[in-house]
């Protein structure tokens, strides 16, 4: 079983940034960043 990440805010808002301009589709985004695509990291 594999740690849990914490993601910075830079990051968080950079795959935010992407996903509100359309450049991927959401499913693509998490395999795009290596995360998982259900997990939230609040």
């Amino acid at each position: 079983m594999s740690k849990r990440r914490n993601h910075d805010a830079a990051f968080k808002a950079r795959v935010a940034l992407e996903a509100l301009k359309g450049e991927r589709t959401v499913s693509e985004l998490p395999t795009a960043y290596g995360v998982h695509p259900t997990k939230d990291s609040a």
